[in-house]
């Protein structure tokens, strides 16, 4: 046969995708990641007489779970399927490149589309046959299986644990100290615990101990990162407080999925003034919804300013007359920085306007007419959220209300 004759192959880029799970070991010369890019090399050197050849680019990601796509390097690499740069993708697995069935059809999918070919180099198949995805399938459902069968399997020893009083990890509580993975007590801590217990019982309400605990000087529990930065330490606010009062940790137990059990770790607090707090927690909750219920303030959880926080009913009186006003959540607890544009503004002034709007808006509508004789049923079956902004009102609609209306929002200067 001439040289004339000779039919030379095409040429084929190849790209070597590497991925381990953890980022233990990676410091060492010769790593995981090496040993994976070692093989895929002989691999695609040994396919060199049907024109493969190795691009320079590297696609290692070190310390990620093939459970997501969300990777540096695969991100990178199907940027590059997608611009044409590469036509044979070898990983030393299946399950380097993914562990999830869902996510490999999707890979699939966009590998078919670019014409590029998928290859694993110790299983003997790539994706240019049926057979290669018929295999590929089955070793995905596994690997899926096996990963499935893993999680619960750790759910359950952390199920079981727990009911032994262990403690799993998690944000360590304040006044606790975590040594040999047990709770250990910071007695400093402990007192300051048995404070917030105490006040919360004198002042009744989580808002009279918010402002009594910025007062004294008591906040979050610190925390001295592994970059040396320091977290936490910080006025508390509603959600975290509440947490804690509500922590069965202090009185030696540890919760899992709602049911407690005796803890390894010391108790911190007296049981008896524990049920008191979460008695006036309760109550304090009831009398919440029952107010929420009979309260004259018909914007009541609608109202938010530009930053994202609630405005709450409030009031003054002067000279004996009374005044309605909303107020910026952030502004009432003393973080006034945190608070809109627009931290207060008249109850009676923004109600009307809303009313107004809303009942103008109402009466295009024949499905909306019969709302405008009670302006409390017609804010609520109408409007989703309304934010004060510094020079108008943007309402969202409810998607009954959008559809009559034939517009998601309306505004108001």
């Amino acid at each position: 046969m001439t040289k004339a004759n000779l039919k030379v192959p095409k040429s084929l880029r190849c790209a070597i995708y590497t991925r381990v799970s953890t980022d233990a070991g990676l410091e060492q010369d010769f790593n995981s990641l090496d040993a994976q890019r070692e093989a895929s090399e002989a691999y695609i050197k040994s396919q060199s007489h049907e024109g493969w050849k190795l691009i320079k680019t590297a696609y290692d990601n070190g310390g990620f779970s093939g459970g997501s796509l969300d990777r540096p390097a695969l991100q990178r690499l199907l940027e590059d399927v997608r611009n044409r740069l590469v036509d044979v993708i070898a990983v030393y697995k299946v399950d380097r490149l993914t562990r999830s069935l869902a996510d490999f059809a999707k890979l699939v999918e966009t590998f078919d589309s670019h014409g590029v070919s998928f290859v694993s180099v110790t299983q003997s198949f790539n994706t240019t046959t049926s057979m290669g995805r018929l295999t590929l399938n089955m070793l995905l459902s596994f690997a899926q299986f096996e990963r499935e069968v893993t999680s619960e399997r750790i759910r359950d020893k952390v199920a079981a644990s727990k009911r032994k009083g262990m403690w799993m990890g998690g944000g360590v509580p304040l006044c606790y100290r975590v040594e040999n993975r047990k709770l250990l007590i910071v007695p400093e801590e402990a007192d300051t615990v048995r404070q917030i217990f105490a006040c919360y019982l004198e002042q009744g309400s989580i808002l009279k101990l918010l402002e009594a605990l910025r007062t004294r000087g008591i906040g979050t529990k610190r925390r001295v990162l592994s970059d040396g930065h320091v977290a936490g330490g910080i006025p508390f606010t509603p959600g975290p407080i509440t947490h804690l009062l509500k922590n069965r940790i202090y009185i030696g137990e540890i919760v899992h999925k709602g049911a407690s059990y005796p803890g390894e770790h010391e108790a911190i607090l007296d049981r008896t003034l524990f049920d008191a707090v979460q008695t006036r927690l309760a109550e304090n909750l009831n009398n919440h919804h029952a107010k929420r219920a009979t309260s004259n303030a018909l914007l009541l959880g609608k109202l938010f300013d530009d930053a994202g926080n609630v405005m709450s009913p409030t009031h003054c009186r002067k000279n004996g007359v009374r005044y309605r006003y909303y107020t910026s959540r952030a502004f009432v607890e003393g973080r006034k920085q945190e608070a809109g544009t627009v931290p207060r503004v008249s109850a009676d002034d923004i109600e009307t306007k809303i009313i107004e709007l809303l009942k103008s808006n109402a009466a295009t509508s024949e499905s909306l007419k019969a709302l405008r004789e009670d302006s409390r049923t017609m804010i609520q079956a109408m409007v989703a959220q309304i934010v004060i902004e510094r020079d108008r009102l943007a309402i969202t609609l409810t998607e009954a209300a959008a559809e009559a209306i034939g517009q998601p929002t309306l505004s108001v200067v």
